[in-house]
């Protein structure tokens, strides 16, 4: 009668563990070629100011009292500007622009086939100027829009991020980065490398030059009350850089001011000759370590719903107004995001501060004298 033979219990037990130990190896290496053979980054170490990765040691809640304007008729307002009748506008993620006149009424006035407006400003002949980050920059009036700027020396103009236009007629504007594009601005900032610029569109002449160069994240832009020099907000870096239009310093560019508290997003010329900037909070001191580990960098790059969890913007806002010297003269925000958050503009018009937000369905209203 023959026996039937079969493996002892340990030799099985070994089997088993050796064909798991092979999957988690091959795992492991095939999850090391992803993020490191095929990551879309080569990102370097992004210095964090101990000011925007610390929490407030001081309550600063003064825009939990805005005036909720337009909730729920808008989409993600980025960018605000009101034109010298008192008309609010602003562009929203549903390819609207809208507006508010006095009479605090809503309209749908504008409409751009687009997800990607961001920065809007009045142009001095009427209408706005608007920036597409896929289609560069627009001009809008009543009679429709038109594309003003669409390349750049030959190249497609993408990520066309802010805009000012100067008394004589020429157009400044930031490019956020020129490798990544707005839909995937989060690897531009695992990335931390300088994509950005700030250029200069002369329409006489129909000529574009770049006014800065290297600029990390280049964002918000905005002429001095003399229009003797130009800042630009570096958003990754923490700072705003200035570059100087006339005097003796004419063609140089130092800093406005830096480590900011947080990311400067949109800078706006407040009626006093200050500015107004809204910040954005990119981190936590909780979550500062993955913006100083490449490791996690290519990581999060490779699986990007991961970068849910550190993104801290829809947190808290905070707005600053900085003197011409770039000193800060008035500090205010929501430090727990209660009423407003991811605040990324700021601007001032008869005693009111109106703020754009990416987290919110309404533009903020701000009484500046009870907000003091």
């Amino acid at each position: 009668m023959a026996s039937n033979i079969t493996n002892p219990p340990s030799t099985l037990g070994k089997y088993c563990v050796t064909l798991t130990s092979s999957l988690v190896l091959a795992s492991l290496v095939a999850l090391t070629v992803q993020v490191f053979y095929f990551s879309p980054i080569d990102p370097v170490i992004l210095e964090i100011p101990s000011s925007a990765s610390s929490p407030s040691s001081t309550k600063n809640n003064q825009l939990q009292n805005v005036i909720k304007l337009g909730e729920g008729f808008l989409k993600q307002p980025e960018d605000v500007c009101v034109d010298k009748n008192g008309v609010l506008y602003t562009a929203t993620r549903d390819g609207w622009i809208k507006r508010m006149v006095r009479n605090e009424n809503w309209e749908n006035w504008k409409h751009i086939d687009s997800s990607s407006l961001l920065g809007i400003t009045t142009s001095k002949d009427g209408g706005l100027i608007v920036c597409d980050a896929s289609e560069g920059l627009l001009k809008v009036t009543e009679d429709g829009f038109s594309v003003i700027l669409s390349q750049v020396n030959g190249s497609q103009l993408m990520f066309a991020d802010d805009v000012i236009e100067a008394s004589d007629g020429n157009i400044y504007f930031s490019v956020g980065s020129n490798k990544f594009g707005l839909h995937d601005w989060y690897l531009d900032l695992l990335e931390a490398r300088p994509h950005g610029q700030l250029l200069k569109y002369n329409p006489t002449l129909n000529e574009t030059v770049i006014v800065i160069d290297n600029l990390t994240f280049a964002n918000g832009v905005a002429l001095s009350k003399d229009e003797d020099y130009v800042v630009v907000c570096e958003t990754w870096k923490f700072r705003c850089v200035r570059h100087w239009l006339k005097g003796i310093d004419n063609g140089k560019t130092d800093i406005f001011i830096e480590n900011l508290p947080g990311g400067p997003d949109n800078i706006n010329l407040a009626p006093d000759g200050s500015f107004w900037i809204a910040l954005v909070q990119l981190t936590s001191k909780r979550l500062g370590f993955v913006h100083t580990s490449i490791v996690c960098k290519h990581l999060l790059a490779s699986f990007p719903r991961l970068i849910n969890l550190i993104n801290s913007a829809t947190k808290s806002a905070m707005v600053l107004n900085v003197g011409t010297e770039g000193n800060i003269i008035r500090k205010f925000g929501d430090n727990e995001g209660k009423v407003i958050s991811f605040v990324t503009s700021a601007v001032e018009f008869e005693d009111h501060l109106y703020l754009g937000s990416l987290n919110s369905d309404f533009v903020g209203k701000l009484p500046l004298p009870s907000a003091e």
